[in-house]
Protein backbone atom coordinates (compact mmCIF):
# COMPACT_ATOMS: atom_id res chain seq x y z
CA UNK A 1 0.00 0.00 0.00
CA UNK A 2 1.39 3.42 -0.93
CA UNK A 3 1.83 6.08 1.67
CA UNK A 4 3.24 9.58 1.92
CA UNK A 5 6.23 10.58 3.97
CA UNK A 6 5.97 13.28 6.58
CA UNK A 7 7.54 16.64 5.90
CA UNK A 8 9.01 18.76 8.66
CA UNK A 9 8.83 22.53 8.86
CA UNK A 10 10.72 24.82 11.26
CA UNK A 11 8.22 26.24 13.75
CA UNK A 12 7.97 27.84 17.17
CA UNK A 13 5.16 27.27 19.63
CA UNK A 14 4.52 30.47 21.58
CA UNK A 15 2.22 31.91 24.17
CA UNK A 16 1.19 35.51 23.64
CA UNK A 17 -1.11 37.06 26.22
CA UNK A 18 -3.85 34.52 26.96
CA UNK A 19 -3.44 32.73 23.61
CA UNK A 20 -1.07 30.16 22.11
CA UNK A 21 -0.13 29.60 18.49
CA UNK A 22 2.28 28.01 16.05
CA UNK A 23 4.66 30.62 14.57
CA UNK A 24 6.40 30.30 11.21
CA UNK A 25 8.89 32.37 9.27
CA UNK A 26 7.42 32.76 5.80
CA UNK A 27 10.65 31.58 4.16
CA UNK A 28 10.54 28.32 6.12
CA UNK A 29 7.19 27.26 4.72
CA UNK A 30 7.04 24.92 1.71
CA UNK A 31 7.10 26.99 -1.46
CA UNK A 32 3.45 26.30 -2.31
CA UNK A 33 2.43 27.60 1.13
CA UNK A 34 4.45 30.81 0.91
CA UNK A 35 1.56 32.40 -0.97
CA UNK A 36 -2.07 32.69 0.15
CA UNK A 37 -4.47 30.03 -1.03
CA UNK A 38 -5.84 26.56 -0.56
CA UNK A 39 -2.42 24.89 -0.16
CA UNK A 40 -1.44 27.21 2.68
CA UNK A 41 -4.80 26.73 4.40
CA UNK A 42 -4.58 22.95 4.06
CA UNK A 43 -1.13 22.93 5.62
CA UNK A 44 -2.14 25.08 8.60
CA UNK A 45 -5.28 23.05 9.18
CA UNK A 46 -3.19 19.88 9.36
CA UNK A 47 -0.62 21.52 11.65
CA UNK A 48 -3.38 22.43 14.11
CA UNK A 49 -5.25 19.15 13.65
CA UNK A 50 -8.43 20.47 12.06
CA UNK A 51 -11.12 19.81 11.18
CA UNK A 52 -11.65 17.58 14.20
CA UNK A 53 -15.21 16.29 14.77
CA UNK A 54 -14.10 15.18 18.24
CA UNK A 55 -13.04 18.79 19.04
CA UNK A 56 -9.88 17.58 20.82
CA UNK A 57 -7.04 18.30 18.34
CA UNK A 58 -5.43 15.02 19.38
CA UNK A 59 -3.62 14.76 16.02
CA UNK A 60 -2.28 18.31 15.86
CA UNK A 61 -0.79 21.26 17.69
CA UNK A 62 -4.08 22.97 18.44
CA UNK A 63 -5.62 23.14 21.89
CA UNK A 64 -9.26 22.73 20.81
CA UNK A 65 -10.22 26.26 21.89
CA UNK A 66 -10.37 29.52 19.96
CA UNK A 67 -7.44 30.78 22.09
CA UNK A 68 -5.17 27.90 21.13
CA UNK A 69 -6.09 27.12 17.50
CA UNK A 70 -3.98 29.87 16.00
CA UNK A 71 -1.20 30.25 13.44
CA UNK A 72 1.15 33.13 12.66
CA UNK A 73 3.35 33.78 9.61
CA UNK A 74 6.10 36.41 9.89
CA UNK A 75 8.54 37.93 7.43
CA UNK A 76 10.72 40.99 7.06
CA UNK A 77 8.40 43.88 6.43
CA UNK A 78 7.56 45.04 2.94
CA UNK A 79 6.35 48.33 4.42
CA UNK A 80 8.47 51.42 4.99
CA UNK A 81 9.38 52.16 8.62
CA UNK A 82 8.30 48.69 9.80
CA UNK A 83 10.37 45.72 10.92
CA UNK A 84 8.12 42.74 10.40
CA UNK A 85 4.93 41.74 8.55
CA UNK A 86 2.56 39.78 10.79
CA UNK A 87 -0.15 37.58 9.27
CA UNK A 88 -2.60 35.79 11.56
CA UNK A 89 -4.71 32.74 10.72
CA UNK A 90 -7.52 31.67 13.06
CA UNK A 91 -8.02 27.95 12.44
CA UNK A 92 -11.51 26.55 12.85
CA UNK A 93 -11.70 23.59 15.20
CA UNK A 94 -14.40 21.48 13.54
CA UNK A 95 -14.65 23.00 10.06
CA UNK A 96 -12.13 22.95 7.20
CA UNK A 97 -11.23 26.62 6.98
CA UNK A 98 -8.78 29.24 8.18
CA UNK A 99 -10.19 32.70 8.90
CA UNK A 100 -7.87 35.53 7.76
CA UNK A 101 -10.36 38.35 8.40
CA UNK A 102 -8.82 39.82 11.55
CA UNK A 103 -5.91 40.16 13.94
CA UNK A 104 -5.09 38.36 17.20
CA UNK A 105 -4.23 41.00 19.77
CA UNK A 106 -2.90 38.50 22.29
CA UNK A 107 -0.43 36.90 19.88
CA UNK A 108 0.66 40.40 18.85
CA UNK A 109 2.60 40.37 22.12
CA UNK A 110 4.68 37.42 20.89
CA UNK A 111 5.49 38.81 17.45
CA UNK A 112 8.25 41.17 18.60
CA UNK A 113 10.18 38.54 20.51
CA UNK A 114 9.92 36.01 17.68
CA UNK A 115 11.00 38.61 15.13
CA UNK A 116 14.08 39.53 17.18
CA UNK A 117 15.02 35.90 17.81
CA UNK A 118 14.71 35.01 14.11
CA UNK A 119 16.75 37.95 12.85
CA UNK A 120 13.82 39.78 11.25
CA UNK A 121 14.68 43.03 13.07
CA UNK A 122 17.76 45.06 12.13
CA UNK A 123 20.40 44.32 14.75
CA UNK A 124 21.26 48.02 14.96
CA UNK A 125 17.79 48.66 16.37
CA UNK A 126 18.10 46.11 19.17
CA UNK A 127 19.66 47.34 22.44
CA UNK A 128 21.71 45.08 24.67
CA UNK A 129 19.70 46.33 27.64
CA UNK A 130 16.36 48.10 27.92
CA UNK A 131 13.47 48.12 25.46
CA UNK A 132 13.53 47.14 21.81
CA UNK A 133 10.84 48.89 19.80
CA UNK A 134 9.54 46.48 17.17
CA UNK A 135 7.43 48.07 14.45
CA UNK A 136 4.87 45.52 13.27
CA UNK A 137 2.75 45.68 10.13
CA UNK A 138 -0.45 43.76 10.82
CA UNK A 139 -1.11 42.39 7.35
CA UNK A 140 -4.66 41.12 7.96
CA UNK A 141 -6.01 44.61 8.64
CA UNK A 142 -3.18 46.84 7.33
CA UNK A 143 -2.44 48.51 10.66
CA UNK A 144 0.65 49.34 12.70
CA UNK A 145 1.42 47.79 16.09
CA UNK A 146 4.38 48.82 18.23
CA UNK A 147 5.75 46.21 20.65
CA UNK A 148 8.08 47.30 23.44
CA UNK A 149 10.13 44.17 24.10
CA UNK A 150 12.43 44.02 27.15
CA UNK A 151 16.03 43.03 26.42
CA UNK A 152 18.69 41.66 28.80
CA UNK A 153 22.26 40.88 27.71
CA UNK A 154 21.20 41.24 24.09
CA UNK A 155 18.44 38.65 24.33
CA UNK A 156 14.68 38.92 24.64
CA UNK A 157 13.73 38.84 28.32
CA UNK A 158 10.81 36.46 28.73
CA UNK A 159 10.81 35.87 32.49
CA UNK A 160 9.66 38.46 35.01
CA UNK A 161 7.12 39.32 37.68
CA UNK A 162 4.32 40.78 35.53
CA UNK A 163 1.05 38.98 36.24
CA UNK A 164 -1.70 38.74 33.64
CA UNK A 165 -5.09 37.38 34.66
CA UNK A 166 -5.83 34.33 32.54
CA UNK A 167 -2.15 33.25 32.52
CA UNK A 168 -0.95 30.95 35.29
CA UNK A 169 2.63 32.14 35.73
CA UNK A 170 4.24 35.60 35.76
CA UNK A 171 6.51 36.75 32.93
CA UNK A 172 8.13 39.88 31.53
CA UNK A 173 5.79 42.76 30.70
CA UNK A 174 5.45 43.75 27.04
CA UNK A 175 3.65 47.00 26.26
CA UNK A 176 1.71 46.97 23.01
CA UNK A 177 0.50 50.04 21.13
CA UNK A 178 -2.21 49.63 18.50
CA UNK A 179 -1.99 52.73 16.28
CA UNK A 180 -5.06 54.02 14.45
CA UNK A 181 -6.91 50.88 15.59
CA UNK A 182 -10.02 51.28 13.43
CA UNK A 183 -10.24 47.88 11.76
CA UNK A 184 -9.42 47.87 8.05
CA UNK A 185 -10.44 50.88 5.98
CA UNK A 186 -13.90 51.29 7.51
CA UNK A 187 -15.20 53.95 9.87
CA UNK A 188 -14.67 53.54 13.60
CA UNK A 189 -18.46 53.53 14.03
CA UNK A 190 -19.73 52.00 10.77
CA UNK A 191 -23.31 53.19 11.25
CA UNK A 192 -22.23 56.61 12.46
CA UNK A 193 -24.18 56.02 15.67
CA UNK A 194 -22.99 55.54 19.23
CA UNK A 195 -25.89 53.16 19.83
CA UNK A 196 -28.03 51.37 17.24
CA UNK A 197 -31.21 49.35 17.35
CA UNK A 198 -30.18 45.88 16.20
CA UNK A 199 -33.08 43.66 15.14
CA UNK A 200 -32.38 39.98 15.74
CA UNK A 201 -35.17 37.56 14.78
CA UNK A 202 -36.15 35.38 17.71
CA UNK A 203 -34.30 37.62 20.15
CA UNK A 204 -35.78 41.07 19.69
CA UNK A 205 -34.50 44.57 19.08
CA UNK A 206 -31.33 45.15 21.08
CA UNK A 207 -29.48 48.34 21.85
CA UNK A 208 -26.00 47.80 20.39
CA UNK A 209 -22.74 49.68 19.99
CA UNK A 210 -20.92 48.44 16.89
CA UNK A 211 -17.32 49.48 16.55
CA UNK A 212 -14.35 48.76 14.26
CA UNK A 213 -11.39 49.02 16.63
CA UNK A 214 -8.87 46.23 17.01
CA UNK A 215 -11.50 43.93 15.59
CA UNK A 216 -15.12 44.55 14.57
CA UNK A 217 -17.15 44.12 17.76
CA UNK A 218 -20.83 44.24 18.66
CA UNK A 219 -21.55 45.30 22.25
CA UNK A 220 -24.93 44.73 23.88
CA UNK A 221 -26.12 45.19 27.45
CA UNK A 222 -25.99 42.05 29.55
CA UNK A 223 -29.44 42.53 31.07
CA UNK A 224 -31.03 42.85 27.61
CA UNK A 225 -30.17 39.21 26.88
CA UNK A 226 -30.77 37.81 30.35
CA UNK A 227 -27.28 37.97 31.84
CA UNK A 228 -25.54 39.85 34.66
CA UNK A 229 -22.02 40.20 33.24
CA UNK A 230 -20.53 37.95 35.95
CA UNK A 231 -20.86 34.75 33.91
CA UNK A 232 -18.06 32.22 33.47
CA UNK A 233 -17.54 29.84 30.55
CA UNK A 234 -19.68 26.97 31.85
CA UNK A 235 -22.64 29.32 32.30
CA UNK A 236 -22.83 29.81 28.55
CA UNK A 237 -20.73 27.29 26.65
CA UNK A 238 -22.85 24.31 27.71
CA UNK A 239 -26.08 26.03 26.66
CA UNK A 240 -26.80 25.37 22.98
CA UNK A 241 -29.74 27.78 22.98
CA UNK A 242 -27.53 30.58 24.31
CA UNK A 243 -24.80 29.85 21.77
CA UNK A 244 -27.34 29.95 18.95
CA UNK A 245 -28.61 33.31 20.24
CA UNK A 246 -25.13 34.81 20.26
CA UNK A 247 -24.44 33.52 16.76
CA UNK A 248 -27.67 35.11 15.53
CA UNK A 249 -26.69 38.43 17.14
CA UNK A 250 -23.27 38.15 15.53
CA UNK A 251 -24.61 37.38 12.07
CA UNK A 252 -27.20 40.17 12.06
CA UNK A 253 -24.66 42.57 13.53
CA UNK A 254 -22.23 41.67 10.77
CA UNK A 255 -24.91 42.54 8.22
CA UNK A 256 -25.62 45.90 9.86
CA UNK A 257 -21.89 46.68 10.04
CA UNK A 258 -21.54 45.98 6.32
CA UNK A 259 -19.09 43.11 6.86
CA UNK A 260 -21.26 40.66 4.92
CA UNK A 261 -23.99 41.06 2.32
CA UNK A 262 -25.84 37.81 2.99
CA UNK A 263 -26.64 36.39 6.43
CA UNK A 264 -25.29 32.98 5.38
CA UNK A 265 -21.81 34.45 4.88
CA UNK A 266 -21.38 34.72 8.65
CA UNK A 267 -20.77 30.97 8.91
CA UNK A 268 -17.57 31.31 6.88
CA UNK A 269 -16.44 34.37 8.83
CA UNK A 270 -16.31 33.06 12.39
CA UNK A 271 -13.39 35.17 13.62
CA UNK A 272 -15.12 38.48 12.96
CA UNK A 273 -17.10 40.25 14.20
CA UNK A 274 -17.01 39.53 17.91
CA UNK A 275 -20.01 39.79 20.22
CA UNK A 276 -19.61 41.05 23.79
CA UNK A 277 -22.01 41.98 26.57
CA UNK A 278 -21.40 44.63 29.20
CA UNK A 279 -22.64 45.51 32.67
CA UNK A 280 -21.76 47.86 35.48
CA UNK A 281 -19.21 46.83 38.11
CA UNK A 282 -20.17 44.00 40.48
CA UNK A 283 -18.48 41.49 42.75
CA UNK A 284 -17.85 38.01 41.33
CA UNK A 285 -15.54 35.03 41.58
CA UNK A 286 -13.17 34.60 38.64
CA UNK A 287 -12.49 31.20 37.09
CA UNK A 288 -9.26 30.95 39.12
CA UNK A 289 -11.21 31.34 42.37
CA UNK A 290 -9.99 34.90 42.82
CA UNK A 291 -12.56 37.34 44.18
CA UNK A 292 -13.08 40.41 42.03
CA UNK A 293 -14.57 43.27 44.02
CA UNK A 294 -16.92 45.87 42.61
CA UNK A 295 -14.26 48.47 43.41
CA UNK A 296 -11.66 46.59 41.32
CA UNK A 297 -13.30 47.37 37.98
CA UNK A 298 -15.07 50.09 36.04
CA UNK A 299 -17.34 47.63 34.25
CA UNK A 300 -17.79 43.95 33.39
CA UNK A 301 -17.34 42.52 29.89
CA UNK A 302 -17.85 39.03 28.55
CA UNK A 303 -16.94 38.26 24.93
CA UNK A 304 -17.63 35.44 22.51
CA UNK A 305 -14.89 34.02 20.28
CA UNK A 306 -15.39 31.40 17.57
CA UNK A 307 -18.79 30.53 19.00
CA UNK A 308 -17.79 30.18 22.65
CA UNK A 309 -17.42 32.48 25.66
CA UNK A 310 -13.73 33.40 25.87
CA UNK A 311 -11.94 32.29 29.04
CA UNK A 312 -10.43 35.77 29.50
CA UNK A 313 -10.44 38.52 26.87
CA UNK A 314 -9.18 38.63 23.31
CA UNK A 315 -6.53 41.32 22.89
CA UNK A 316 -8.30 42.77 19.87
CA UNK A 317 -11.61 42.90 21.77
CA UNK A 318 -9.76 44.68 24.59
CA UNK A 319 -8.78 47.31 21.99
CA UNK A 320 -12.46 47.65 21.07
CA UNK A 321 -13.43 47.91 24.74
CA UNK A 322 -10.84 50.59 25.47
CA UNK A 323 -11.82 52.60 22.41
CA UNK A 324 -15.57 52.36 23.05
CA UNK A 325 -15.06 53.29 26.70
CA UNK A 326 -13.26 56.48 25.60
CA UNK A 327 -16.26 57.60 23.52
CA UNK A 328 -19.01 59.12 25.69
CA UNK A 329 -22.42 57.62 25.02
CA UNK A 330 -21.49 54.11 23.83
CA UNK A 331 -22.87 51.18 25.77
CA UNK A 332 -19.36 50.41 27.02
CA UNK A 333 -18.87 53.98 28.21
CA UNK A 334 -22.29 54.00 29.88
CA UNK A 335 -21.57 50.72 31.70
CA UNK A 336 -18.32 52.26 32.98
CA UNK A 337 -20.19 55.22 34.43
CA UNK A 338 -20.16 57.58 31.45
CA UNK A 339 -18.13 60.72 30.85
CA UNK A 340 -14.71 61.21 29.34
CA UNK A 341 -11.96 58.70 30.13
CA UNK A 342 -8.59 57.68 28.71
CA UNK A 343 -8.36 54.30 30.42
CA UNK A 344 -10.68 51.63 31.72
CA UNK A 345 -10.28 48.53 33.90
CA UNK A 346 -12.78 45.83 33.10
CA UNK A 347 -13.63 42.49 34.64
CA UNK A 348 -13.58 39.33 32.50
CA UNK A 349 -14.00 35.64 33.39
CA UNK A 350 -10.35 35.23 34.46
CA UNK A 351 -9.92 38.53 36.31
CA UNK A 352 -9.29 42.12 35.28
CA UNK A 353 -7.47 44.04 32.56
CA UNK A 354 -6.63 47.72 32.14
CA UNK A 355 -6.48 49.28 28.70
CA UNK A 356 -5.85 52.89 27.71
CA UNK A 357 -7.20 54.64 24.62
CA UNK A 358 -7.06 57.99 22.89
CA UNK A 359 -10.21 58.96 20.99
CA UNK A 360 -11.40 62.32 19.66
CA UNK A 361 -14.32 63.83 17.78
CA UNK A 362 -12.96 65.19 14.48
CA UNK A 363 -15.27 66.94 12.00
CA UNK A 364 -18.26 65.27 13.58
CA UNK A 365 -16.83 61.74 13.47
CA UNK A 366 -15.10 59.78 16.22
CA UNK A 367 -11.59 58.52 15.57
CA UNK A 368 -9.04 56.71 17.72
CA UNK A 369 -5.32 57.33 17.48
CA UNK A 370 -3.92 54.75 19.88
CA UNK A 371 -4.80 51.95 22.29
CA UNK A 372 -2.23 50.68 24.80
CA UNK A 373 -2.18 47.56 26.96
CA UNK A 374 0.33 45.29 28.67
CA UNK A 375 0.70 41.59 27.88
CA UNK A 376 3.44 38.99 28.17
CA UNK A 377 4.80 36.26 25.91
CA UNK A 378 7.31 33.47 25.82
CA UNK A 379 8.57 30.63 23.66
CA UNK A 380 7.15 27.28 24.78
CA UNK A 381 8.91 25.07 22.25
CA UNK A 382 10.86 25.40 19.04
CA UNK A 383 11.97 22.91 16.42
CA UNK A 384 9.89 21.38 13.63
CA UNK A 385 6.28 20.45 13.09
CA UNK A 386 5.65 17.28 11.09
CA UNK A 387 2.74 16.88 8.70
CA UNK A 388 1.89 14.20 6.14
CA UNK A 389 3.34 15.17 2.78
CA UNK A 390 0.12 14.54 0.87
CA UNK A 391 -1.52 17.51 2.63
CA UNK A 392 -0.02 19.88 0.09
Amino acid sequence: MSHSRQIKIPATYMRGGTSKGVFFSLSDLPEVAQVPGAKRDALLLRVIGSPDPYAKHTDGMGGATSSTSKTVILSKSSQADHDVDYLFGQVSIDKPFVDWSGNCGNLSAAVGGFAIAKGLVDAARIPQEGMAEVRIWQANINKTIIAHVPMTLGEVQECGDFELDGVTFPAAEIKIEFLDPADGDGALLPSGNLVDDLEVPGVGTLKATMINAGIPTIFVNADSIGYSGTELQDDINNNEKALAMFESIRAHGAMKMGLITDINEAEQRQHTPKVAFVAGPAKYTASSGKTILESDVDLLVRAMSMGKLHHAMMGTAAVAIGTAAAIPGTLVNQAAGGGERDAVRFGHPSGTLKVGAEAALVDGEWSASKVIMSRSARILMEGHVHVPGDVI
